[in-house]
């Protein structure tokens, strides 16, 4: 899946003779590694079977936790009997919400309160009412996990069960079953950003008003490895926790809380992850409870999540309702945009069910365009489905579907090509920085000339004349256009923390609070490194997923590994190189000024024959000889952005569709994408081609389906249909590369792009195929059958 652009991997022995970091090239010699596309360090035990994931962790005299969930979507709990599991042989206790409040817990999740909106508690087990099925009403502690889910079985609970509301669309209806009493109508939260006033004036004004109704369907993460946690406590010890995460110093802290445990006897270790998404970010019943039995009983406990288990408690994500509208002006140019959005937020308003379809969301709906004005409204709704927060993207992938929708839409009512109107409405490179109508910054961009680097790797206008031709003889072909932006890379008052120690071997250590994920973390942050002490890249080890040697900093997630991560390390291996210019000083008698540094090595300035290797003065660092001052050579840095940054590209999508069956086929997918400098283009590629997989699964593939009764009707992998390695074409990648300005090393993050270009890419090749049968609109997944039902008016 490379493009012509873009080397092959390549092993750093043997990389030499190339140059210019941040081409894609690199010798992957000390001050030369930043750009090399080095093979992934992380990928042998991965390939070879080596690997640990959460439940290959295992302790002497483990237990094994399953949990009793509730069947009805909406129903009183009367009576939880648990008299039958209590007796089973095996079985070592039950809990119930009782318990937890009688041993002193509040009985609540922490550390996901939403910033606005209606409060409700979250409940680690539901008391009288359950709000969704799959909410947690029991757990179950047993010697082993067959005769713990075997007495989970066997919990006898008694409903009164209520009428649901099992969607978006019903949840504000004034009849609706109501799902909490404290939020009126079902309303969880209303928000608005833009300027309302000034984009009703520029529609009102507009010589065309293009509306267009659009629904993005529910879609559930599906890692490899579903939640898991197993804990062990010990007295005197403390408590050590392992589990998939995205942040081990957020575990650690929502643990401290509910715990009441000080944070530095909770030791947290995230290992393999096999896939966080978002979803592995927040606080769930499964591995608080885990760590809260283990110190009851004294004993290691461990949870596994089911795979029904996973897709019915873990969040969902990205359903929303909307209403876009374009104002247009008798050019063509696009002066208005406003949207009304109406967003699923489940049974409970977590932080992220608040702040991404909102915030996240509403925020990033003017898109790569030049617009005088625009306005979101979005409604939170509350329905008894599970609850809804980030996914890879949060927010940035349902804002860029809408706006490019609204663009071909607007397009299309001119009569004009969809390129032209795109390139037509671009902002323009002098524009930058550029503070949106919503209010947000744009660092840097180019965006026509990555319009440009993909319309030439596909020959559009020889597709157009293709296209036509084979509509003549009844083939149907489709173009899709993307062009997207992101926001993300931190801001100001984000702080990430970087340890950077350097042994007396001339080894570094460099260690972070980040958590890979499959990124690709280690490979990046130790081309970074090295090239910044001038080392050999193997002789930089990464430490990350490990409270006890992580910095304060935040957790994987936002596209913020290389933007934040990457450069707090950047800054503490600086700081380190200037701690041993002072230590080559004091060796060579000479003033730090006067001590030059290159290529790994100290010199007297217009001396070069006087001079000491780095690892020459780690060894003498770490002499007890040296004045106090001097000894060690290891730094705590914490970086902070200038600002967030804005990765920005044009994805381009080829279907061929069979007006006979339905079937959609991508014939072929090019992405052009612009994320800043690339510290290792091979790491940049594969981020961007698994994240327009992603996208591709929820645009022809993936929808959560719940029923009028709040019942999942695609809780398993046999009704929930993801994308086979048969739907995915080869991914034709390329980039332009614009760097940020936000921070030094110019990155502008990576792991969400694909997944906020590929949907409109994909959905807008659907229509534009399906132009002769006069359909005009079709909402996600576009599966085989609602294509036929379209084309055969059905």
């Amino acid at each position: 899946m490379t493009s012509d652009s873009t080397p092959d991997p390549v092993d750093v022995e043997h990389a030499m003779g190339s140059s210019a970091a941040g081409s894609g090239e690199g010798d992957g010699s000390p001050g030369d590694l930043v750009g090399a596309p080095i093979e992934r360090r992380e990928d042998a035990h991965l390939l070879t079977g080596d690997t640990r994931f959460t439940d290959d962790v295992q302790y002497p005299r483990e237990t094994h936790l399953a949990i009793h969930r509730s069947r009805y979507a909406h129903a009183a709990v009367e009576d939880v009997d648990t008299s039958a599991a209590e007796t089973m042989d095996g079985v070592l206790a039950v809990y119930t919400r009782e318990d937890l409040l009688a041993a002193g817990l509040d009985g609540t999740l922490p550390g996901d309160e939403p910033d606005y909106g209606v409060p409700v508690d979250r409940p680690l087990l539901a008391g009288d009412r359950v709000r969704y099925q799959g909410d947690p009403i029991a757990g179950v502690v047993a010697e082993d996990r067959y005769t713990a889910h075997e007495a989970a079985d066997a919990i006898d609970v008694s409903y009164d069960r209520l009428d649901a509301v099992g969607d978006v669309t019903d949840a504000l209806d004034g009849d609706a079953p109501t799902v909490h009493e404290e939020a009126l109508d079902n309303v969880a939260f209303d928000w608005e950003a833009g300027d309302a006033e000034a984009t009703r004036a520029a529609m009102d004004e507009a010589d065309e008003v293009v509306e267009v109704d659009l629904s993005i369907n529910k879609v559930v993460a599906v890692p490899m490895e579903p939640r898991a946690a197993v804990a062990r406590f010990q007295e005197g010890e403390g408590l050590t926790v392992t589990l998939g995460c995205q942040s081990v110093l957020g575990v650690q802290d929502h643990l401290s809380d509910v715990l009441g445990i000080p944070e530095h006897r909770i030791s947290v270790d995230a290992p393999d992850v096999g896939g966080g998404f978002g979803v592995k970010a927040q606080a769930y019943t499964g591995h608080v409870l885990a760590a809260w039995c283990s110190v009851q009983l004294s004993r290691p406990v461990k949870w596994v999540a089911t795979r029904t288990e996973a897709f019915l408690s873990t969040n969902h994500s990205r359903r929303h309702e909307v209403t876009a509208r374009a104002a247009l002006s008798a050019d063509g140019d696009l002066r208005a945009m406003g949207f009304e959005s109406t967003a699923d937020v489940g049974a409970y308003l977590t932080q992220g069910g608040a702040l991404v379809p909102s915030l996240a969301f509403g925020t990033r709906l003017s898109g790569a365009y030049d617009v005088e004005a625009a306005h979101a409204h979005v409604t939170g709704a509350f329905t008894n489905t599970t609850t809804l927060s980030a996914y890879r993207g949060a927010g940035r992938p349902e804002a860029t579907y809408l706006v490019e929708r609204l663009v071909r839409e607007s397009a299309l009512e001119l009569g004009e090509d969809p390129v032209e109107f795109r390139r037509r409405n671009f902002l323009d490179p002098d524009q930058f920085p550029y503070e949106t109508p919503f209010g947000s910054s744009y660092d840097s961009g180019d965006y026509e000339g990555a319009l440009d680097l993909a319309l030439e790797h596909l020959d559009y206008e020889a597709f157009r004349e293709r296209q036509e031709r084979a509509r003549e003889e009844g083939r149907y072909l489709g173009i899709g256009v993307s062009s997207y932006i992101e926001i993300c890379g931190g801001g100001p008052n984000s702080l990430q923390g970087g340890v950077v120690r350097m042994t007396p071997s001339g080894k570094v250590v460099a260690a972070t609070s980040l958590v890979e994920n499959g990124q690709g973390h280690a490979t990046g942050f130790a081309q970074v490194v090295a090239d910044e002490l001038g080392v050999d890249y193997d002789d930089v080890e990464v430490v990350e997923g490990d409270s006890d040697r992580a910095p304060e900093g935040q957790g994987t997630g936002g596209s913020t590994a290389m933007t934040l991560g990457g450069n707090a390390l950047k800054e503490g291996a600086r700081q380190v190189r200037e701690r041993a210019r002072e230590v080559a000083a004091h060796e060579l008698e000479a003033s730090p000024d006067d001590v030059e540094f290159e290529d790994g090595t100290f010199h007297l300035a217009g001396a070069p024959d006087r001079s000491l290797d780095i690892d020459e003065v780690a060894r003498a660092a770490y002499s007890g000889s040296l004045p106090p001052e001097l000894r060690g050579l290891e730094e705590t840095a914490f970086f902070s952005p200038d600002g967030s940054t804005a990765p920005f590209g044009t994805h381009l999508c080829v279907v061929v569709v069979d007006p006979d069956t339905g079937e959609v086929d991508i014939d072929r997918y090019v992405a052009v994408d612009d994320v800043g400098t690339q510290v290792n283009p091979t790491l940049v590629e594969g981020q961007v081609v698994g994240g327009i997989v992603q996208s591709i699964g929820q645009a022809l593939h993936e929808e959560a389906v719940y029923d009028d009764n709040g019942q999942l009707m695609t809780g398993s992998l046999q009704d929930y249909d993801l994308p086979r390695a048969d739907d995915v074409p080869e991914i034709e990648w390329d980039s332009t590369v614009t760097p940020s300005p936000n921070n030094p090393i110019g990155a502008k993050g990576v792991g969400e792009a694909g997944t906020i270009g590929a949907m409109p890419a994909v959905v807008n090749a659907v229509l534009d195929a399906l132009e002769p049968f006069d359909v005009e609109t079709l909402d996600m997944p576009i599966t085989d059958e609602k294509v036929w039902r379209a084309i055969h008016g059905d």
